[in-house]
């Protein structure tokens, strides 16, 4: 496969490259402002589970821009922080904070970065590593978003926005109830350069309030949200972001699209110690013959490390050349 065999299938892949963006996922939020104008009034931000980090320089750099129109009217620049499990490449003007979303002492950091203030918006793009079982798929996505709302809720300011990813399924209505219960306003964004094959989409809420009775502190999200009266049911609106001259994630573009010509750019920012790369890295010492000795094997229900198969296999094999 040629290296440009991926900019040919991949129109947002491309555009990423050309433009800086570290992952496709950067057009996603664009489109989502398009549409929803989450940017507007924000000089602080947060981002959970925010590796690569495309969303965060999208936060950057249309915050930066806002403060730089709004200077004179405004003393505030913008504050950003970015939170995840793995390590992510510096990006100028985010502050990055390696952390897990679960804890409440990450959210503690991030208010403390904030000079103890909440954000104006929060979102998410975190998903799992997809297992082809939908139905599991499903589940954990939905765990990962109520994990992000748990922590929202401690860091959100009243009135403040918050989007994450979410896997529409039969069950999404529950959800959407959800986090009615905690926005004003809760609607279901697709935008243009998600693949119309991928059940993906965005939760886009607005006008956070936080509940009566509800605590923020609380380590069962999914308990307190089950004693909270609201509303038993919301089908949330559904609505396609991004105008139609965008391009179509699904459509193969030649690569002198526009009357362009094409120059293949390297990705902006490979990633730093991803979860595959040990995987990876086991896998091609299989293939040479160098795998570690210490590596736990399993032979007929017993466990043991390859040292040990490779004396019991020896040995075996001893015994049927001494019966020949």
């Amino acid at each position: 496969m040629g290296k440009t065999s991926k900019d040919k299938r991949d129109i947002y892949y491309r555009r990423a490259k050309e433009e800086g963006w570290r992952a496709r996922s950067a057009f996603k939020l664009l489109q989502i402002d398009q549409e929803f104008s989450i940017f507007n009034g924000v000089t602080k931000a947060v981002d959970l589970c925010a590796a690569p980090g495309s969303w965060s320089q999208v936060l950057s750099r249309r915050l930066n821009e806002n403060y730089e129109n709004l200077k004179q009217k405004s003393e505030k620049a913008p504050k950003i922080i970015a939170v995840d499990l793995q390590a992510m490449a510096p990006i100028e003007g985010v502050v990055q904070i390696q952390g897990d979303i679960t804890n409440i002492k990450t959210a503690e950091q991030i208010i403390a970065h904030f000079g103890n203030e909440h954000a104006d918006l929060v979102v998410c793009d975190g998903a799992p590593d997809v297992t082809g079982l939908h139905d599991m798929d499903i589940f954990i996505q939905s765990q990962l978003l109520l994990a992000a709302l748990k922590i929202t809720t401690q860091i959100l300011k009243p009135k403040g926005t918050f989007i994450a990813k979410i896997f529409r399924a039969k069950d999404a209505s529950l959800l959407y109830s959800q986090l009615k219960i905690f926005f004003g306003s809760v609607s279901c964004a697709k935008p243009r350069s998600s693949r119309n094959s991928s059940f993906e989409a965005f939760v886009v809420c607005k006008d956070f309030q936080m509940p009566e009775g509800f605590n923020p502190a609380t380590l069962d999200l999914s308990t307190d949200i089950n004693k909270l009266v609201g509303i038993d049911r919301y089908i949330a609106p559904f609505v396609i972001c991004g105008d139609l001259t965008q391009p179509d994630s699904d459509t193969t573009y030649p690569l002198d699209f526009e009357g362009k010509e094409f120059r293949y750019c390297q990705p902006t920012q490979s990633p730093i110690n991803p979860p595959y790369q040990e995987a990876m890295h086991m896998m091609s010492q299989v293939n040479i013959g160098k795998f570690p000795e210490s590596t736990s094997v399993t032979l007929t229900g017993k466990n043991m490390s390859l040292a040990e198969f490779k004396a019991t296999k020896a040995k075996k094999q001893d015994s049927n050349d001494s019966q020949k």
